[in-house]
Formats: C-alpha cells, structure tokens, sequence
C-alpha cells in the first residue's frame, strides 16, 4: 500500500511512525513533512493546504491513500480535490470540516442532532458580547469560531480579559462565540467515521494550560495520557451513542458525509457529559498516546473508513500499557515562540526504555544540525506498565534533551498516577 500523509506536526510524526509499522505499507510519503518524519518516510515539498499541489502529488505517486492531518488542509479542501482523482481518503470534506472551522455551524449540528452541549451565543458586536457575558455569568468562555490551533479560547473569570479577547477577535474581523461554563473534567475521544458507521478509539486527556497546576495561557496542549482511570464505566459507549452517531448521521442526512476522525472534546459536568467542541482531525497531544496504545496495524483501519467499510473491520485491540507524551515547548510559547535554537539529546531520549520522540517545530539548517522552528518542538512519548511507569520513563526522556530556553510541565498524568 503507497500512503501519501499530509501535514507537518508531532500529530502526522506519530501517524508516520504508526504507519511505517504496519507491514501493509510498501511505500510512505509525506508532504511536506518534518525532519523527524524524514526517517520513516518520503518526503515532498509541497504546500499542504494547496488542494491541486496535494492531489497532483497524490496522483504522481500513484497512491491507495491519502491522510489528512491538519485542520486547516482539511477546511482548504484538500480531500475534496485527493477524491476527485478517484484516491481514497482519510479526512473529511470542506464542508464536513465546517465542525471545526466555524464553531458556530457546529452547535447548528449538535442542536439537530441532539447532542449535549454548552449554550452557546454568537457574537458580532461588543454588546452582544456584553450581553452574553451579563447572561451566561462567569468564568466566562469566549472561543473565534474559526480555526485557532487549539489557542484561540479563553476561559476566564476576569470580565475585563474575556471582553478584550472578544474584541480582538472582533477586530481581526471574526466571530465570536460564547459559552456557559462547563465544569468537570476534560475527555478526548476520537471516532473513527466513513459517513456512517463509527468507530471509536481509546479516550485521552490533554493539558491546555502552559504551565503546572494548569496555570499561565491556553495553549495548542502540553501533554497527554492515556488510559484514563478514573474515567467512568461505558463512558466510551455513551459518547458513541450520544454524540459521535448523531453527529454523523446528520451531517449525512444534510448530504455531506463525515468521512475522517471526529474528536469529540468533552466536559464530565454535574450535569452528565457535554461536548466542549469538535475537531475534524486527530487531536495533538493525545494522537501521540493514543497510536502509542493501539496494537491494530493502522493503514487498514484508515482504508475501511475512507472506502466506507468500517462495519466490515474486526474490533480493534489495544496495548494494556499506558502512555504519556510530554512536550517541549520553545521559550516564550505559546506568546511569541523563539526560533533557531539547536537541539540535542534525541537520541540519548531514545535509549530509555519505550521512549519516542515525535517531532513538531523542527528544521535543519545547512549544515544538517538539527533547530527548534515552532512553539511546541517535540513530544517526547513513553509507554509503561502503569502511568507511573510511562510517566517516569518519559520525563527520564525530557531530561536528555538540550533546547536553549525551553519550557514543559512537570506534572502531565501526575494527578491520574497517584490515584490510579
């Protein structure tokens, strides 16, 4: 099988890797890749979010399969355009990415479908966010309801703060949603989806926050882990039920078929689960623990969805390890990220037992050395018999690597460890 991945970060470094395992793939490409997706694959220098260039290349290469990974490729329309020459794909269409992209469109669907959720209130002027923030009280949630790398949400109970982060989406000519305050603890679970049957994978919790003790700004994440303990009986079954199948059902009564991941983000409330927001890709960092877990070859998996035979698949299996991936932040992220700074120590990360390291903001320069080139720079991953095994183990990685000014929490899965 000839597989052409698309996209750049840590998310499509793990999918590689994931790939490169899988003894059904002959050939695997990616464009344009990263430096660590260099060693398990071909790579292309071609723009992601061009559909022609990506289709085009998808042709050249004669590809059974073409995986999205990124948010913005998917809304440019870049599956639309792979599909048109005929190849499979994993990710959904412009259209069906409209679940991300506009935030708005998606509690539309969540409201014909049913599906729990937070109130929402769609902003276009200050005193229509004023009066959402008179309604709603606080801690107050303002989220752009366009693509934002996962930065784009405040959640504050500083009125002032919430209504300069509204005004500032405002002014850059965007708009703004926001929401009653969910709380409770956080979930990811992505479903698979081919327009009709769903099916999920692992659920994963992620860190937003840039600092310990979830402190500091909102960021694209700064960890993740899986399993999670505490998470309750047949919560998985639930979300299915309640959420990922609604869902899919009506985007496919509204003719546009989810065909890809959807990631459910979700909130635990006192008042039962609630979708936070959808995403129409994998999740970064919980892609990075929870292909670590998954014992199924992947590239079949991915086939079945995009051919639409996902009801046809045995049930997938999974690792009893646990995972956690921690990642290494360039100084001053997620605010203005420092770029240009050598990076050492993968390797030596290596050597510890089951630990990965998964590119994200990486370059060479000419000389073939190795640089930082984003706010999140690596994710370093491990696997353990416990979450405290996997948490050891990834941080003894951390520790072997050497990035001027770097940042990453100290206490990603702590809390879960202890009370695992």
């Amino acid at each position: 099988m000839i597989i052409l991945l698309v996209g750049t970060g840590a998310r499509e470094h793990a999918l590689a890797r994931a790939l490169s395992l899988d003894p059904a793939v002959t050939q695997l490409h990616a464009a344009p890749g990263n430096p660590g997706i260099a060693d398990v694959a071909t790579l292309h220098g071609v723009d992601a979010t061009n559909p022609v260039a990506v289709a085009s290349l998808a042709s050249q290469l004669k590809a059974d399969l073409v995986v999205v990974g990124p948010e913005a490729p998917l809304v440019a329309g870049v599956a639309d355009a792979v599909r048109a020459t005929g190849i499979p794909v994993f990710g959904p269409s412009g259209q069906a990415a409209m679940l991300e992209g506009s935030k708005a469109f998606a509690k539309e669907v969540m409201a014909a479908a049913n599906v729990p959720t937070a109130e929402p209130r769609v902003c276009t002027t200050t005193a229509q966010l004023e009066e959402a923030f008179d309604a709603f009280g606080a801690p107050h949630v303002v989220k752009d309801d366009g693509l934002a790398a996962g930065k784009g949400v405040v959640v504050t109970s500083d009125r002032a703060e919430a209504l300069a982060h509204g005004e500032a989406i405002l002014a850059a000519g965007g708009v703004v949603v926001v929401e009653d305050f969910l709380d409770g603890p956080e979930v990811s679970l992505f479903c698979l989806c081919d327009g009709t049957t769903v099916v999920p994978l692992q659920p994963a919790q992620d860190f937003k926050r840039a600092y310990d003790a979830d402190a500091g700004p909102n960021t694209g994440g700064m960890g993740a882990y899986s399993p999670l303990p505490w998470a309750p009986e047949g919560l998985v079954a639930e979300v299915v039920r309640d959420v990922a199948q609604p869902t899919v059902d009506e985007m496919a009564r509204r003719g546009t078929p989810f065909i890809g991941v959807l990631y459910c983000g979700l909130a635990l409330t006192s008042k039962g689960t609630r979708v936070v927001e959808f995403n129409a890709r994998f999740g970064d960092p919980e892609t990075q623990v929870v292909l670590a877990r998954l014992a199924t070859p992947l590239a079949g998996v991915l086939m079945a969805a995009a051919q639409g035979r996902l009801a046809e698949i045995d049930p997938l299996e999974w690792r009893d390890d646990a995972a956690v991936t921690v990642v290494v932040a360039a100084e001053n992220y997620p605010a203005d990220p420092r770029k240009g700074d050598p990076i050492t120590g993968i390797d030596e990360a290596e050597q510890v037992e089951t630990v990965h390291v998964l590119h994200a903001g990486t370059a060479l320069d000419a000389d073939g050395t190795l640089l930082s080139n984003g706010g999140r720079v690596l994710s370093v991953t491990a696997l353990g018999a416990t979450l405290t095994e996997a948490r050891e183990r990834a941080y003894a990685g951390v520790d072997r690597i050497v990035l001027p000014g770097s940042h990453h929490r100290r206490d990603i899965a702590a809390k879960a460890a202890e009370e695992a």
